[in-house]
This record gives C-alpha cells, structure tokens and sequence, in this order.
C-alpha cells in the first residue's frame, strides 16, 4: 500500500535476490508466499507421518499437520495477491481474509478432535476458513480488474519506463559517439595510407638494350633519383626487387659511411640532396605554329634538330596549343610507362575525384571500362583483381541496347556490374567476338596506377613503335610523331621527352 520502501534483513534480501520492490507491499506478498509453500510442505510430511500414529499423541500429530496445511494454502494465495500493486482497499481486503482464515485455524484448534466429526467436519469452522479464503480471491480478482494498479505503482512503473528509456538513450548516444570516433579515425588512417602512396616520384618498371629488366624511380621534374643497379633476366624478379625497396625504403636507417681523413676530398664530404630541387636543364624547345589546314600545332625540337614530340592533334587557337604545351611540361616527368603486351589496364582518377579502370589495347582501343566509379583507389584495384582473375565468358552478358546497338557488361560472383564494354557494335557477333579478346588479354595484362598522365608504348599497324602521352581524362595530349624500328628507341625517344620537356622553353 505504501510506496517507500524499509530497510530491513527481508528488504535486503529481495533486493538482492530479485530486485528493486516498487512498494512495501510487493516484498511483503513475497514473504508471505515464501513461507506459505514452507508451512504447506512441512504440513504435507506431518499429515503423511501421522497416519501410522496412534492414540493421543496420533491426534495432536494430525492436528498439527491440519493447522500447517490450512495456514500454508492461504498464505500461498493471499502472497501473491498482497504483492500485485492493487488499489489500498484490494490490499486491506487480502489482509482482512488472511486474518479471517488465520482466526478458522485457531478455532480448529479448540474444536479438534473432540468437535470435528470425521465426515462432515465442523460446518462453522469451515465455513469461516473458506470466507476467509475467498475474501482473500475476491480481492485479487476484483481489485485488478476494477480498481487496477495503484496511482504510486503507476507513478514507479512510468518512472522505471522514463529510466529505462533514458538509459537506452544513453547507451545509443555513447555508441553513436564510439562510432563518429572509430568513423573519425578510420578515415583519418585512410588519409594517412592516401598520403603514404601521394608522391612526387613515381617507379618505372623497363627493358633496357641486353634486354634485362630493370626499374628506376622518377621524380616529377624528369630527373631519376634511384635506379636498380643491376638488370634482372626476368620482369617478375624485377617487379620483387621494387617491391622490397617499396617496402623497406620507408623505415630504413640511415648508414653514413665516411672515408678515412687522409682519403677524403671535399667534394666527397659533401651531402648530395636525396631528391632534386630543380630539373636539368633542357636541350630542347616548344615550337608553336599554324598548319596549312589554319590549325595551331606544337611541337619539341631538340637542339640537334630532331623533333622529339609533337602535339598529334589541332587546336582552334594559339591558346589552347599553349595550353597543350603546358599540360605535357606538367606531366611529362612523372608520367609512367604503360606498355601494351597486348593489353593492359590503367587505374586512375577521373575529372569527379573517382577512381576507374580501363583496359586497353596496344591499337589504342579501349576493350573494357569500369562500370562505376571509385571513393578509393584500392576499391578500383580490387575490381581489377575480381575482373582479371574470373573473367569467363558465363559471367558476360551480351544485350542490345535502346539504339539498337550491341554491348555487353561482366557481372562479379556478388552481382554486381564490375565492366562494360564502353562502346556498341553494330553486330552481335562483333559484340561476342570482343568478348572473346578480352577473355584471353585480361588475365594476363598488367595494372598501372596512372596519375594525371601516362606514357603509352604501342605497336603500330606498319609494325613501328610508337609512343603517345595519354592524359587521365583519356585525352592524347602528345605523341612520338613518328615510329621507331625497335621498342628501346620509343624508350630512348620517352627520356628524352621526360629530360627535355619540364623546363623548355616555348617559340
């Protein structure tokens, strides 16, 4: 009935055994069921062992487990009913049978065995016990379904809700925040990773005259910082050798070997920059000029005479030719090689900021392009893996698109559109046939991460080899010009371009 709540060993011990109470009440019905089952139980084995009694002694033994059973079956109905949260008068009710029943029990005890008819028992004491019993039943079940919860229990139970939802808010604020932090720090660490690859050099991975492997590193004025030193027999073992160096060279200490006093000139005491601050200087020179055809046209002419680079295309303006002529000083020197064996792919960044793949062909074609693009790099290089590695004609599909023409789309074990083909054809079969090519150029073409521009080594039709200078956008901002007999002279013709073209000059 009361809402406040005591402290004593009974109060400590359903605190600590089932929880909380809400009111006096709900710790007292708990005690009067607990010891309700007890006195039944004990009741029970009393009744049991006084049937092989005999004589007085008989008597008071089934007396006494009488008084245990009657006492035990009302307190084990009025304890629940006393700790449902009723209104007062439901309460005040059970108690009241409680009381009645108690009273019955002690009149047996004056009328037993002397007025206690083996048959038909006392009809007043039973009577009164079974007033008090249902006293105590009409209490439960009127005073919950009229009267219903008490205004307090109402008021505990709205308390503990608002409690409980405040603690869910809590628990859901605090992990939003573990999330925003975990979130704030991953992609902090992501920009440390995007850092780590962002250079201003660039390896290049080539075969030299003896035709051994080898790999230099770049910087993005033209000018070679490392190189292997050695040539390797075979491109794989040179692709480890650059991967150690790529892997080591980050947290590598620093060795400082100096000559003996006696031995040591000047010169050699002096530290040599790690990375060069300026290009060298360049023998050659941007010539801009208008064809006969009224287009602008530039192009690098060595100071031997010898044009080294020309701009491939028109353009309607002086400007934008010398807009053409910055672009490739731009980009020249830190371009990479890409060279076409006879296929490779190209991972770069588009003019929106995502990362994509083409895979192209030494003609120049494109033979497939990513569907999509990329927030990150390592997600377009794990679609190259997934593309390069289970590339099977059962996972193209072939359709005809609004325009009637023919393409066809390579869809990932997850379903997903990973390729298409990025042009149509006029015929099915054309569209099949392309699929077939890419079947058996994909799984061994090699990936280039490209940055703005990159080097395109390629075979003509006449068989000569040429290069051109391929901005990320997919524009050929400059081209050789003309071909070469041998691949090391498109090779030769490239470092002249990448030495040449940073600092020189425009006519």
């Amino acid at each position: 009935m009361g809402t406040n709540t005591e402290n004593g060993v009974l109060y400590r011990f359903y605190r600590n055994r089932v929880g909380e109470p809400d009111t006096d009440d709900e710790v007292r019905g708990y005690w009067v069921f607990l010891i309700g089952i007890l006195l039944g139980a004990l009741g029970l084995v009393l009744f049991f062992l006084s049937e092989s009694a005999s004589g007085a002694d008989g008597f008071t033994l089934r007396e006494g487990s009488i008084m245990l059973l009657a006492v035990g079956l009302s307190m084990l109905l009025a304890g629940p009913v006393i700790r449902l949260p009723l209104q007062s008068w439901a309460t005040s009710m059970a108690y009241l049978g409680q009381v009645i029943s108690f009273v019955a029990v002690a009149w047996f005890t004056a009328a037993f065995p002397a007025d206690w008819s083996t048959l038909t028992g006392n009809q007043p004491v039973i009577f009164l016990y079974a007033a008090g019993m249902g006293l105590i039943a009409l209490a439960g079940i009127v005073g919950s379904i009229v009267g219903g919860a008490t205004r307090e229990a109402l008021e505990a139970s709205e308390q503990h809700s608002s409690e409980l939802a405040a603690e869910l808010e809590a628990a859901r604020e605090e992990r939003e925040t573990v999330q925003s932090e975990l979130t704030a720090d991953l992609e902090e660490l992501e920009s440390l990773v995007e850092s780590l690859h962002t250079s201003q050099a660039q390896f290049e991975l080539y075969e030299d005259r003896a035709s051994e492997w080898r790999w230099r590193l770049r910087h993005r004025n033209g000018n070679i910082i490392a190189s292997s030193g050695e040539g390797y027999t075979r491109k794989h073992n040179a692709k480890k050798g650059l991967a150690s160096v790529r892997r080591n060279a980050l947290g590598a200490t620093l060795l400082e070997i100096v000559p003996e006093p006696q031995e040591a000139s000047e010169d050699a005491l002096e530290d040599a920059p790690l990375i060069p601050d300026v290009a060298e200087e360049s023998q050659a020179t941007f010539e801009v000029y208008e064809d006969n055809a009224g287009q602008w046209r530039w192009r690098l002419r060595h100071d031997n005479g010898n044009i080294i680079a020309d701009s491939g295309e028109g353009y309607s303006s002086k400007q934008k030719a010398r807009q053409g002529i910055t672009s490739v000083k731009d980009n020249a020197g830190p371009a990479s090689y890409l060279q076409f064996d006879p296929a490779s792919f190209e991972i770069y960044r588009d003019n929106a900021g995502e990362w994509r793949f083409r895979l192209l062909h030494r003609n120049g074609n494109i033979l497939a392009a990513a569907s999509e693009g990329y927030s990150r790099r390592r997600d377009a290089k794990r679609a190259v893996e997934s593309f390069r590695d289970d590339v099977s004609e059962d996972r193209f599909e072939v359709y005809e698109d609004n325009r009637g023409e023919f393409r066809w789309r390579w869809q990932a074990a997850n379903g997903e559109i990973v390729a298409t083909s990025g042009e149509g054809y006029t015929s099915k079969s054309d569209a099949n046939e392309a699929v077939e090519r890419i079947t058996w150029t994909a799984p061994d073409a090699d990936a280039l991460d490209v940055g703005l521009a990159a080097f395109e080594v390629f075979e003509d039709s006449s068989e000569e080899w040429r290069w051109r200078l391929r901005h990320r956008n997919g524009n050929v901002i400059a081209d050789s010009g003309e071909g070469y007999a041998e691949r090391n002279k498109v090779h030769n013709a490239i470092e002249s371009v990448k030495r040449n073209a940073p600092g020189a000059d425009i006519e």
